[in-house]
């Protein structure tokens, strides 16, 4: 468990944060730029001292004001990964690997040979940090911030540098070290994307406080959510798992809650955890069970509630059996349908508006 108290005082700027959340997993501090979320990060590594505060990861108290315990940065066995990939220039990448091993403390649970192969960073190893992309420099950073054994690894933004491409690049690589070190970490953003590929919880803050939290599944349709990502982006992230490929449409077929969703992923062996994202934008709402249509996807599901959007729409909770998604509908719909809290009905989207990414 990660647990974060923290109040500090700068100019023009006041923090007064309250979270826990469990370990291991992905803790996604998301906002808006100045928002605090650098603070709370360097709060938790001790590079900044707390006004007042308490931090405890897994029963280990690195921070507690009111009895005076400020653990010192270097014994808290923090990895940190910052913007810019801070590599020591004068070293190969082999050299700053090694480097990060000598400083290592604590019981090994990675080897030089996992982040070379979790990272694969094997044919960079030999070149200095010169020249490396952004991307391959992101990346030894992070294989560097790994190789001193870590409880906690934090990450502030640390692909806000990189273009598009080299951010696509590095991504999956965040994904393996999830997935296969499950490793905590904390991970600062303002990237609504990052989050929805990463992240297993969701710290949401505004102007130095938290509004919201809680794990992504159930943030994804926050309403608090919206303002800060717009709302085109709004609507449900599932987490389901691969049932079976057919061939004939070329669609993976995903469990999620009562239903299946047909994805475009290739290459997932049945059981794979996947995860999907469904716009509010994207989704038709039906009272009754479609017949000759094109859409490939039709979840039954009940209204849980309905909230008045902009733009005179308004968006549908619907439950779909232990999850739910949003639609967005005109209330002029909302009114000829009589659509209601209770009330049974399809929620409908296409194949083509539907991407999956491995969890």
């Amino acid at each position: 468990m990660l647990s974060v108290i923290a109040k500090k005082q700068r100019a023009g700027f006041s923090l007064d944060v309250a979270f826990e959340l469990p370990t291991p997993g992905v803790v996604a501090l998301f906002g808006r730029s100045g928002c605090g979320k650098s603070t709370i990060v360097n709060i938790i590594a001790g590079l900044l001292d707390a006004d007042e505060g308490r931090v405890v990861l897994d029963d280990i108290v690195l921070l507690d004001t009111a009895n005076h315990v400020r653990l010192p940065t270097e014994r808290r066995r923090l990895g940190y990964v910052f913007q810019d990939a801070r590599l020591f220039p004068h070293l190969s990448v082999a050299g700053n690997l090694r480097y990060a091993e000598r400083r290592a403390s604590g019981i090994p649970y990675v080897t030089a040979q996992d982040v070379t192969r979790l990272l694969d960073i094997g044919r960079l190893l030999h070149r200095r940090t010169h020249q490396l992309s952004g991307g391959e420099r992101q990346r030894v950073a992070i294989g560097r911030a790994l190789l001193t054994q870590p409880r906690l690894l934090l990450l502030d933004e640390p692909l806000a540098a990189l273009d598009a491409a080299r951010r696509d690049e590095v991504l999956p690589y965040l994904e393996t070290l999830r997935d296969e070190l499950k490793i905590p970490m904390v991970y600062v953003t303002h990237d609504f994307e990052e989050v929805m590929r990463l992240a297993t919880h969701i710290v949401l803050l505004d102007r130095g406080s938290v509004i919201s939290q809680g794990d992504l599944g159930a943030m994804s349709i926050d309403s608090r959510l919206r303002s800060i990502i717009g709302p085109d982006q709004v609507g449900a992230i599932l987490d389901g798992r691969v049932s079976d490929f057919d061939a004939a449409s070329q669609l993976t077929r995903v469990k999620v809650g009562d239903g299946i969703l047909n994805v475009r992923a290739h290459g997932m062996a049945a059981g794979t955890a996947l995860r999907v994202q469904l716009l509010a934008r994207d989704i038709i709402v039906s009272t009754h069970a479609p017949q000759h249509l094109s859409v490939r996807n039709s979840l039954p599901g009940v209204i849980t509630r309905i909230d008045s959007d902009a733009d005179e729409s308004d968006l549908i909770t619907i439950d779909i059996g232990a999850k739910a998604v949003l639609a967005r509908v005109t209330k002029a719909a909302t009114e000829e349908l009589a659509l209601r809290p209770g009330l049974p009905v399809w929620a409908l989207v296409k194949s083509v508006s539907l991407r999956g990414y491995p969890r």
